[in-house]
């Protein structure tokens, strides 16, 4: 175990794979979409791969964990995250596997990671800015908001970074589904696998994920609906999980269900 001092501001927290992670306090936290990002990511052992918009590099760990990249470039616009991407990859022994970037995914380009790639990933800012009311902490913000690229940028992103043939995976909501899909067609990624998220058989969907190919012909698979939950929430208590979700959350994988 490497030695972590802390900063005031932050925690460690034990998550999926066994990693330990530091998250910012007033920071946006571990979730469930970035876990589904993470298992909906197909191994390619040999590849070099990148995320963008990394936050903590929680993605880019459990891909790490899973050995589905040779190398991982960890690309965050905000300075003190992406020293945090470092300090989360030293604390669980990823510091040659995880390479972090201070960059602007506006901006990025192949040359920031040494030549183009085989896939990128993303958790990308799902709410537009000024949407929804202004009490979070500028980090929580930043996370949620599109304040330093939208969708079309990230997209962009991707299709500047990858190779051609190259794989781009996302999480992002349902309700603003076409628009992904016009940023990847405008990007030239050809969506190729989709898969939405719902919570249990009686609620709309809360997430879609795409995999989608650089300069692919088109043609998608629309897979079964993940459903995560066998029953409606009832008072906020626990609720069991279905044999599908549990699988997936124990294996980091969606090969069996693809």
């Amino acid at each position: 175990m490497v030695d972590i001092n802390l900063l005031d501001d932050e925690r460690i927290d034990d998550i999926n794979e066994n990693l330990k992670i530091i998250q910012k306090k007033q920071g946006l936290t571990f979730g469930s979409d970035t876990y589904l990002l993470s298992a909906f990511v197909k191994e390619q052992k040999y590849a070099k791969a990148a995320d963008l918009g990394s936050g903590t590099g929680i993605a880019s760990l459990l891909c790490a964990a899973r050995k589905k990249f040779a190398h991982i470039y960890a690309i965050e616009i905000q300075k003190d995250f992406s020293e945090l991407i470092k300090r989360n990859a030293k604390l669980n022994g990823f510091e040659d596997v995880i390479t972090a970037i201070n960059a602007d995914v506006r901006d990025v380009c192949a040359a920031n990671t040494d030549g183009e790639l085989d896939a990128v990933f993303c958790n990308p800012p799902y709410m537009k800015v000024n949407a929804g009311k202004r009490n979070d902490a500028d980090e929580k913000y930043i996370a949620r908001h599109e304040v330093f690229g939208g969708i079309y940028d990230f997209c962009a992103a991707a299709s500047r970074l990858l190779k051609f043939g190259g794989r781009f995976y996302c999480v992002y909501r349902p309700d603003r589904l076409s628009e992904l899909m016009a940023a990847m067609q405008k990007a030239k990624l050809e969506p190729k696998r989709m898969t939405f998220v719902h919570p249990d058989v009686f609620t709309s969907p809360s997430a879609v994920l795409v995999e989608a190919r650089k300069g692919g012909s088109p043609s998608m698979k629309l897979t079964a609906p993940l459903i995560i939950h066998k029953e409606v929430a009832k008072d906020g208590g626990a609720r069991e999980m279905t044999d599908r979700a549990k699988k997936i959350y124990d294996t980091c994988s969606f090969e069996d269900f693809n």
